[in-house]
């Protein structure tokens, strides 16, 4: 391996856990989800309902993070490359790409291109 080459940075993903998103390339294009996961070391992020595979267990092993009592085929959602999801403006519901602004009070934020609506993000607290 090169050791004079100095390793990547690591980019911010503008999307996070809870984020409306349609996918615009592969096998899903199209379907929209919500962002369940993002992983920013590999430039990817998880859609719930979207790039769904099946792994085949035995029973009585644990396979990501899931203890499978029953062995079978399970479902899960596999990591989608971030590159291929565009955000949806909840304001007018079309995918957008995003520019980054800061507000009169020092706030930065994400703005649709389309309808100029900063996004906010919502939070989602969940009952104890």
């Amino acid at each position: 391996m090169l050791r004079n080459k100095p390793a990547p940075k690591r980019r911010w993903l503008d999307l996070a856990p809870g984020d409306p998103v349609i996918v615009i390339a592969g096998k899903d294009k199209g379907k929209q989800g919500e962002v369940l996961r993002t992983i920013p070391g590999q430039h990817k992020i998880v859609v719930k309902g979207v790039n769904i595979l099946k792994r085949h267990t035995k029973a009585g092993q644990r396979r990501g993070g899931v203890q499978v009592a029953q062995g079978g085929i399970v479902d899960f959602e596999a990591p989608l490359a971030y590159s291929n999801v565009m955000l949806v403006c909840p304001a007018c519901g079309r995918p957008t790409r995003t520019k980054h602004t800061v507000l009169e009070s020092g706030a930065r934020v994400l703005v649709c291109r389309h309808c100029g609506e900063p996004y906010e993000r919502v939070r989602k607290t969940e009952a104890q």
